[in-house]
């Protein structure tokens, strides 16, 4: 009779048991959760969703009463029209619109231009970085200073060549 044994390590040999396998990718998923950039981000994540319930708050307690003491109406999601039997909620689209606008302006002007213009300040702070000579091959670099060892000895080859026009004889 066959074992289970026997045919597992008949071939090219023993497999592993499982924990071993699983280990190694166990331990590197948790490296990667590990990483800074991972808990960056669900940090952002939950803050950017605390930021979105603040921002909403700021329109529907804030900008929709202002824009209804100017336009008459606290809420647009009652404004409908009809058609052929079909009822178009545009109302609330508008309200979604003047949302994401708010939204948008307070992100950019709470958050973008001053991280623009602090990172310009340091930037102005900073001098640029010097530009490195180009790398020139140690061919070039002999043929360099044998031009000028040349030169230097007044010999008539390292004079450059000019194109002498034809001499009509």
């Amino acid at each position: 009779m066959f074992g289970w044994r026997k045919v597992v390590s008949s071939g090219r040999g023993v497999v592993e048991p499982p924990t071993r396998l699983i280990t190694p990718g166990l331990r590197g998923f948790k490296q990667f959760l590990m990483r800074g950039n991972i808990v960056d981000l669900a940090i952002a994540v939950v803050v950017g969703t605390a930021f979105t319930a603040v921002v909403q708050s700021l329109v529907k307690n804030i900008f929709t009463p202002l824009i209804a003491a100017i336009g008459g109406e606290p809420d647009f999601s009652s404004l409908t029209f009809t058609i052929n039997d079909s009822k178009f909620n545009y109302g609330t689209f508008l309200n979604d619109v003047i949302t994401f606008i708010v939204v948008a302006a307070v992100i950019y002007f709470v958050i973008v231009l001053p991280l623009a213009k602090a990172n310009e300040m340091r930037r102005r702070g900073e001098e640029p970085e010097p530009k490195e000579e180009p790398v020139i091959s140690d061919e070039a670099r002999l043929l360099t200073e044998i031009r000028d060892l040349l030169a230097a000895n007044g010999h008539p080859a390292a004079v450059p060549l000019v194109a002498q026009p034809p001499q009509n004889s």
